[in-house]
Formats: structure tokens, C-alpha cells, sequence
């Protein structure tokens, strides 16, 4: 494969461009040092120590290109500094990825240095794990005369000798499992026979983890056999692979729930590497998920395909030592397909031939802090400059790859619109809550319709998932007195705390902060008249009590991040679920995500309208996300048994005739997006415009409006100098003004095709934040936050 990015005209020149690993915004193209003479060259990638300053601090960094110092002021070429050393363990990028670390610094204004901080993980840099192994082989002639020998010192040379004889192009065990194949209780008789030189060794650096567990152990592991293809998934991968032979291009998979859009990945994945056995480099491909710790299945179905030994995972839940276990892996090309969240984009894989994105749609993709990339924007950056090919996969597509795909046709779009055989899509019932208010007296999470359902699945042995995505029992807390109108209110934020029961507290449960985590009792009494105080509202323990109380026959279960500490009491859940010990799981959208389980018949959508009415344009996208993703958990085994052989879902709102809903609970996201996107259009929002929000934060009021008040002069003055090609609004307070202590005032920018001639969006965006950051009037920092291409507006 050619090397993009590397001129081998330059590797023979003695300066190079080092980007340091510091977070501030200097130079884009790195500082200028010399190679010393002990090293004899460098390549790009490579990490290097350097002095820094008039004291010559050492910091590192990393070689992004050589120089032939033609740009480099001659007066000044004798003040270049020399390198210090080269990482003296081996510490290095690909070449790829310092290219796509400076795309990323440029397009989302931020530091490269804190890109390479997200690239590179800090248990590599921190060396977590690492050890010196002995290794013990026989040496090239034995002693003559040979030394006398105990039996247990004969095993041993055996044991080396068979494993010479059976691995002759790896013929060296560690010390340990030498003395365990020989039943050796200790290494002595080992080292005895290294003193004799009867064995010889050799000492390597390594990483190892001491719990080798990845967080999976409790998911049961599928069968590696290899269904029947539909010709939905035929027809998708033989148009994907046809295109690939072409190099660069985005398949954007649109297949509805139960589709078998992961028997695609598998295949895909397994011709990719089929076709490149006989490479010197095998070739690799990265599989990102939303969130690692909550889609264990599609995991495990990976690593029965390809064996553990070729997958490796990067997620959260990795110590460090795992982490850094992990990456040495694929840096040194033992692993060949690595499976991972958001960061698993970087990957250093030499010889990346293929990335898909599952869930493409999700916001977990966005990183909210810096750097605040896309990883599914990144995937396909990084495609582009390998030359590869990119696969997007969603039930429910992002409206920007959709618009991408059928009106600018720059993705090609494979539709998968049918499950597989024996499965149908499940019939969605809309409840309008309003009219069950009127018809039912007292207050019910849990409407009669889907009472009578959840007896129905009581009787079939049958199970269910009931979803409501609000965390805590209530989410208000309030005085009754409507002439003292006291709410309970975060002490840091402007939102209401939220109630969390908890019968061992002596109030009988705990008020907290959404957004700060701040804590404290449940009052009882108002704190401004005395009345005794109330809670309303809804959250997902609340569902759990009714639940337990309406039905006391059926185990349910509750899900959400106050119970699922860990990714293993996550893994233990489920494996629960799939052996039947609950029979209803109710969670937040930890239970929406990813989820195959045959024996689900029922899922319960206790309120679809949280996210509807949120201040952010996309929040009708999610709510349709949300009700189909969920929906898609119901109905996904063969000839079932509920009453007309479909799964049923059920789903309860106060505004049963928004079109996001009717049009969610008919499975029509083609009619969702024609008419969502035209009005969108009628403003320029994404996906027809590009937006950049621009956050300034400070704990003193007037100084977090001064500073946004000089930054809006600055971005008015540069706008106009350019033609106007950005319309700006603000500045103006957050819709949550007040987070963690902190105020929040807010500038949004939005390009809009057409309005200037012969140029995108995003090109028009990005031109105005390049002039603004070479003039130094916008910096990413403590206080200032750049967010291109945000996905939430709060």
C-alpha cells in the first residue's frame, strides 16, 4: 500500500517538525529541531524528547515531517536545537495518524498537542505494565562434556526441546511457563541450567495486564457459524466490496432493526482479510461502537468470528495496564481487527484497509471536551486519506449522512429494509396519555393498555423491556403552596434537583444535580413557608416500584447508571435477562442499544416525550431515534407466540399526533427525513448548513459577558472582512445559563450554502475560525470552549 503522507525525497535531511505534547495553540506546523548525530534517522511518528525554552525544559513530542529548513530564516538556523533522545521504548504513530492528528487540530481548533493526547492513551505513554520477561531457549551448542543432570532438570530440558521441535520458528518460552511445563514448583532448577549453559536466555520488554480479563467474561459467547445471507445482506456486500476495489468511498448501511447489519460487518471484515493474507502487513479493520460496555453481544459475536486472539477491544472499562496491553497489540500487528468506542478511531493499525461505525447515529460518537472530534466524521477522514473504504450503519441514519447520501449522493446508500426470515417488524401502539389521565383516576406510570400487555407476557412465560430515559424517582421537588412557589433547585446550576430514593437514608432518599452530581438529603419541609414539600414527576425508579407493586409475580429488574457501576454488573444483567431470571427490564437507554434477545415480547416506551421539547433543533431526530431503537428490541424471535405472531410495543405520550411519533410508530424513517430536512431547510440548519457554537464559561457573571461581548466584536469584524459568509447569533446566555458554578454565555455560527459563490459550508465555516485563531482572538481553553459541528445545544 503507498505511503500517503511520507516524501522519501526529505528522510535523508537532518531537522524535522516535532509537535509537543503541550496544551496550548502553537504553531500548526510543529517546532524545528535538529537530529543528532547518535541517532541516525527519524521517521515520521516517532516520539521524541526535546528542550523546550530559554531553560530548556524536556518535553516530548512527536516527528510530524522533515524539513530542508528552505522556510527556516538562515540567520537563525544555527539557534535550532538538537533532540534530546528517541522514546526508548518504542513509542511511535503511524503515518496516517499524524496526518489525520493535524486535520483534527485545524478543522475542530484545538491544541495539537491534546489531540495527540487523545490518540496516543497515557498508560502507553506512562509505560503502565510494562516489565522485562525472560525468555529461555536453547542455546546454538550444548556444553561438551554435558553436566549431570536431576530428573527434574532432565524434564525441563524435554519440555524445551518439544517445544523447539513444535513451534521451530518460536522456539523460546517464558520462565514461568517453562518451570509450569515441567512441573517445577520454583525457577530454580531453571536457572541452575542457564548457569550451566544448558539453556540460554534473552530479556524482552513487554506489557501485560494482571487481570486478563476485558469485561466480557459474563456474556455468553455465540457460535462462530456462519448464517444463511439474506439477499438483502448479499446484495449489500457485494456492492460495498465492488466499490472498495475502487478505493475511498462511504457506504451508508441503512437497515432496519434485526436486519443483520453485523453479519455484514463479519463478512465484510472476513473477505477483507481473506484477500490480504499474503501482505507483509496484515490488514486491519476498526469496528466502532457507541458505547463498548453496553453492546457486549455484538462484541462477543466478534471475537467467536475472528478468535480472541485477533480482536483486540479499547474501552473505558480497561485498566491501564489493559489498555496499554491492548494497544501494543495492534501497534505490533497481532491483533488484526480492534473493536472499541469512540477513541478506537485511532487505532495505530499499519495496514487499515476498512472502518465501519455502528449506530453512526449515536451523539456518544461526540467527544465534550477537547478535542471535540466526531468519531464518525474522523472515520471517514481518515478513510479518505488511506484510500479505503468506510461503512456507516444505523437503523435510524443521522440526517447529515442521509442528506449525504440521497441528496448530495456523496455516500452510497445500501438499504437493508427487511429483517431476517422468521422475523417480522414489531406493531407499535400509540397511548395517548391525556385521554388516559381523563379515563383513570390517581396517577399511572404505566397505562391500562400496557397493564393488559404485561399480564399477556406473565401468562406466555414471555419477557419485557420497558424504557423511560430519566434516571432518580421524581424530578421535581416542590413546595404544594402555589402562593410560596419554592422548587427545589441545584445550589451550582440552573436546573431542579432531581430525587433519588433510597429507603436506607433516614429522609428516605437523596436529591441530585443531573449536571454537577452535587448531593444532599430530601428536605421535608419547604425551606421558605415550613409546608411539608412534594415530589412529582417522573424517572425510571419510579416505573420500577409501580411495577413491583402492580406485579408482584413477575423479577423485574432495573437498569441505569445509578445500578450498573461496572461493565460487569452490566455483563451480569444481561446474562440474567438472557437466561430468564427476569421477566421485565425496565432502564434507561442502556437497555435501547444493541440488545438481541429472542424471548422479548413486549416493550413498554413509558414517556416518548422527553427529549421532544428540549430548546435543540435536533430534538424530534432523537426522539425518533430513540422510539425506533427501542421498538427494534421487540419481535426478534422466529414464530413467536404473541397474538398475531408480532412483538408489540407500546408507546405513551401526551402528544400522540406529532409526527416524529406517528410516523416512528409506522417504521417510516424515509417519511421522517423528507419532511424533517425540508425544514431544516427553510433555515440552513445542519445537515444543509455547518455549525460552530462558540461557549464562554467564568464563575464571576460580568466577566463571562465581557469576554463574550469582545469575542463577538472580533467575529463581527472578521466576518465582515470576509464577505459576510457566516451568519452569526448571540451572544446570549445558554439555554442552561448556569453549570458546576459556572455561567454560560453562548455564540452560534452558521454557514449556509448558496450564500456565497462556489464555496461549502464547511469551507466558508472553517475559513472564518482559521482567521480568527491566526489572530489569536480565539483559543480553546479553561474558558472558552469551540465546538464545530456540536450535537447538543444545552
Amino acid at each position: 500500500m503507498p505511503d500517503l503522507f511520507h516524501d522519501d525525497t526529505q528522510t535523508q535531511t537532518r531537522h524535522v517538525h516535532v509537535a509537543l505534547e503541550q496544551g496550548i495553540d502553537s504553531v500548526a506546523v510543529g517546532l524545528t529541531y535538529a537530529i543528532p548525530e547518535n541517532l541516525s534517522t527519524l521517521d515520521i511518528g516517532d516520539r521524541v524528547r526535546v528542550p523546550l525554552g530559554r531553560k530548556n525544559r524536556a518535553v516530548w513530542g512527536y516527528v510530524i515531517d522533515h524539513t530542508d529548513l528552505s522556510d527556516f530564516p538562515a540567520a537563525k538556523r544555527s539557534r535550532i536545537k538538537p533532540i534530546l533522545e528517541r522514546d526508548p521504548h518504542g513509542v511511535s504513530l503511524t503515518v496516517d495518524l499524524i496526518d489525520l492528528a493535524r486535520w483534527i487540530a485545524g478543522y475542530y481548533c484545538c491544541p495539537l498537542g491534546m489531540v495527540f493526547a487523545s490518540i496516543l492513551p497515557a498508560a502507553v505513554t506512562r509505560g503502565t505494565g510494562r516489565y522485562i520477561a525472560t525468555w529461555v531457549g536453547q542455546p546454538a551448542t550444548l556444553p561438551d562434556p554435558m553436566p549431570k543432570l536431576t530428573p527434574l532438570q532432565k524434564r525441563v530440558v524435554e519440555a524445551m526441546a518439544k517445544k523447539a521441535q513444535d513451534d521451530p520458528d518460536d522456539p523460546w518460552l517464558e520462565l514461568q511457563e517453562l518451570a509450569n511445563l515441567a512441573g517445577a514448583k520454583t525457577v530454580t532448577p531453571i536457572k541452575r541450567l542457564i548457569a550451566k549453559n544448558v539453556l540460554t536466555v534473552r530479556l524482552n520488554e513487554q506489557v501485560r495486564a494482571r487481570t486478563a480479563s476485558t469485561g466480557f467474561d459474563a456474556v455468553q459467547t455465540p457460535t462462530a457459524q456462519r448464517p444463511t445471507l439474506t439477499p438483502d445482506q448479499t446484495r449489500v456486500i457485494r456492492a460495498i466490496e465492488s466499490k472498495a476495489q475502487k478505493g475511498f468511498g462511504v457506504h451508508l448501511l441503512h437497515g432496519v432493526t434485526g436486519s443483520g447489519k453485523t453479519e455484514v460487518y463479519l463478512q465484510l471484515i472476513e473477505s477483507m482479510l481473506a484477500r490480504d493474507d499474503n501482505h507483509a502487513q496484515p490488514a486491519g479493520a476498526i469496528v466502532l461502537v457507541p458505547e463498548i460496555a453496553l453492546t457486549p453481544q455484538t462484541v462477543s459475536r466478534f471475537m467467536a468470528r475472528f478468535g480472541a486472539g485477533r480482536v483486540a477491544l479499547l474501552h473505558s472499562g480497561l485498566t491501564s495496564a489493559q489498555r496499554h496491553e491492548q494497544w501494543r497489540r495492534i501497534r505490533h500487528g497481532d491483533a488484526h481487527v480492534v473493536v472499541g468506542a469512540r477513541s478506537a478511531v485511532f487505532a495505530p493499525l499499519a495496514n487499515l484497509q476498512l472502518l465501519i461505525v455502528d449506530e453512526e447515529h449515536e451523539s456518544s460518537y461526540k467527544q465534550d471536551q477537547l478535542p471535540r472530534y466526531h468519531a464518525r466524521d474522523v472515520a471517514i477522514k481518515r478513510a479518505q486519506s488511506l484510500g479505503v473504504s468506510v461503512v456507516l450503519g444505523s437503523a435510524t441514519p443521522s440526517l447529515e449522512s442521509y442528506y449525504n447520501a440521497t441528496v448530495r449522493h456523496s455516500y452510497h446508500l445500501q438499504p437493508m429494509p427487511n429483517r431476517v426470515p422468521g422475523m417480522s417488524l414489531p406493531k407499535i401502539t400509540v397511548i395517548d396519555l391525556q385521554a388516559e389521565r381523563k379515563a383513570r383516576r390517581g396517577i399511572h406510570l404505566i397505562s391500562t393498555r400496557l397493564e393488559h400487555e404485561l399480564d399477556y407476557i406473565a401468562k406466555t412465560k414471555r419477557q419485557a423491556l420497558l424504557f423511560l430515559n430519566r434516571r432518580g424517582y421524581a424530578n421535581y421537588i416542590a413546595c404544594p403552596d402555589h402562593n410560596c412557589g419554592w422548587m427545589h433547585g441545584c445550589s451550582y446550576c440552573d436546573v431542579t434537583m432531581v430525587y433519588h430514593k433510597n429507603t436506607q437514608l433516614p429522609t428516605g432518599g437523596l436529591t441530585r444535580c443531573h449536571h454537577c452530581n452535587a448531593e444532599q438529603l430530601l428536605p421535608k419541609l419547604c425551606p421558605q413557608c415550613g409546608k411539608k414539600i412534594t415530589v412529582f414527576g417522573l424517572g425510571v425508579q419510579r416505573v420500577e416500584e409501580e411495577l413491583n407493586r402492580k406485579f408482584p409475580g413477575l423479577n423485574v429488574e432495573r437498569m441505569d447508571s445509578d445500578v450498573m457501576c461496572t461493565s460487569q454488573d452490566y455483563d451480569t444483567m444481561l446474562a440474567r435477562f438472557g437466561r430468564g431470571e427476569i421477566d421485565v427490564l425496565c432502564g434507561t437507554q442502556m437497555i435501547a442499544k444493541g440488545l438481541d434477545f429472542p424471548n422479548v415480547g413486549l416493550v413498554g416506551v413509558i414517556s416518548a416525550d422527553t427529549a421532544l421539547h428540549m430548546p435543540d433543533f435536533r430534538a424530534a431526530e432523537r426522539t425518533f431515534g430513540l422510539i425506533a431503537q427501542v421498538s427494534g428490541r421487540s419481535g426478534r424471535s422466529a414464530g413467536n407466540d404473541d397474538h398475531d405472531g408480532l412483538g408489540r410495543v407500546i408507546v405513551q405520550t401526551f402528544n400522540p399526533d406529532d409526527p416524529a411519533i406517528t410516523l416512528a410508530a409506522a417504521h417510516d424513517y424515509e417519511g421522517f427525513a423528507t419532511r424533517e430536512i425540508a425544514l431544516r431547510e427553510q433555515v440552513g440548519l445542519p445537515p444543509i448548513g455547518r455549525l460552530a457554537r462558540i461557549v464562554c464559561r467564568d464563575e464571576d457573571p460580568v466577566a463571562v459577558v465581557k469576554r463574550i461581548a469582545d469575542l463577538a466584536g472580533h467575529i463581527t469584524h472578521f466576518n465582515e472582512a470576509l464577505g459576510h459568509p457566516v451568519r452569526i447569533k448571540g451572544p446570549m446566555p445558554c439555554p442552561v445559563a448556569r453549570v458546576a458554578g459556572f455561567h454560560r454565555h453562548q455564540i452560534e455560527m452558521l454557514a449556509v450554502p448558496g450564500e456565497q459563490v462556489n464555496e461549502t459550508a464547511a469551507a466558508m465555516l472553517q475559513r472564518l475560525l482559521t482567521e480568527l485563531r491566526n489572530a489569536k482572538v480565539l483559543q480553546s481553553d479553561a474558558h472558552t470552549a469551540v465546538d464545530v459541528d456540536p450535537v447538543a445545544l444545552l
